[in-house]
């Protein structure tokens, strides 16, 4: 591990980029993240796989409901494949270079499969929960019609019932979700990293680095457009939860309560557990993201003056990077 000597210096003609620092890993770097992204492979992975054997081989009638956990699985099975390499990113980053076999993987493969299926599972979660809302709304009736079968497109509750249309929801799913994260990760991977000097001073780019922890300015304005989409899907299923009760709320008014009663309920326990999910394992990292980012831009017009062991030099962000 590197010595903490980061210090910044004053602007000259002689005076270098910060992404030539060292993020100088700690505990939580090197043993904390190696170690959870271990403990998620070896529960995600079989978790994950015997998710997707009972809902292909041990369910006899498939529901559009199925179809769409059934894709939830593939993808979160793929996403729980990636997380060995990451264990190895963290725990050994900052020994290889640049240019290494195992850095460029993580750069060019695992990094778009990472966010491709998490913004998947984004999507699907939320289509999950306006799904049901929208066969809660069909089939429950309180004092009133609700309101939100008028914006619906006509004969959206028959295709609902479809597993056809559900196969073509998720297929729709992952072309959207492929489509706008690899183009961030080509821009990011090859544009603002590969394309960057592996050394100036001496001193050699590691796969840890400044440069491929923070990024450049053209990811950084396409990550804020991905992190603006998830709050939006955030939102919808918010919307579904604050709609649910109050049509709950209505239909205990209705006297066709005690046949419905089973289904609010279901309805109900499901979108709050996306909710929950959603707030718990992706809010944070979206809400602090965006903040890392403007933190970033204002950090990247900072120079620093070349000097002895420039190379051990810690980047002021190391710890937020962390």
């Amino acid at each position: 591990q590197m010595e903490n000597t980061s210090s910044p210096f004053p602007l000259d003609n002689s005076s270098l980029s910060s992404s030539f620092l060292s993020l100088c890993p700690t505990f939580t770097t090197l043993f904390f993240l190696p170690s959870a992204y271990t403990f998620l492979f070896l529960t995600a992975l079989p978790g994950n796989i015997l998710s997707l054997w009972v809902f292909l081989r041990c369910i006899s009638t498939v529901s559009p409901t199925h179809v769409y956990l059934s894709h939830l699985s593939i993808s979160n099975l793929i996403l729980s494949l990636t997380t060995p390499f990451l264990a190895a990113y963290y725990a050994w980053g900052s020994d290889w270079t640049l240019s290494s076999a195992l850095c460029q993987l993580v750069l060019h493969g695992i990094t778009p499969i990472l966010h491709i299926n998490i913004y998947i599972s984004i999507m699907i979660l939320t289509w999950v929960a306006l799904s049901r809302f929208a066969s809660l709304i069909q089939h429950t009736h309180a004092s009133r019609p609700n309101r939100c079968i008028a914006f619906l497109p006509h004969g959206f509750f028959a295709r609902l019932k479809k597993t056809s249309f559900a196969n073509r929801v998720c297929i729709v799913v992952w072309s959207v979700a492929i489509g706008c994260v690899v183009p961030v990760t080509v821009i990011y991977s090859v544009k603002e990293v590969v394309s960057v000097n592996k050394a100036v001073g001496g001193c050699t780019e590691v796969c840890y680095s400044p440069t491929v922890e923070i990024g450049g300015r053209l990811s950084a304005g396409l990550a804020m457009i991905v992190i603006t989409v998830f709050f939006l899907f955030y939102l919808l299923v918010l919307m579904s939860y604050m709609m649910v009760l109050r049509h709950i709320g209505r239909s205990r008014k209705s006297t066709n309560v005690t046949t419905s009663r089973g289904l609010l309920g279901r309805v109900l326990r499901n979108i709050v557990v996306i909710q929950v999910v959603l707030s718990v394992c992706l809010l944070p990292y979206h809400i602090y993201k965006p903040i890392f980012i403007s933190l970033a831009n204002d950090q990247r017009q900072l120079r620093y003056l070349p000097g002895p062991n420039i190379c051990k030099q810690c980047h002021p962000f190391y710890i937020l990077v962390e």
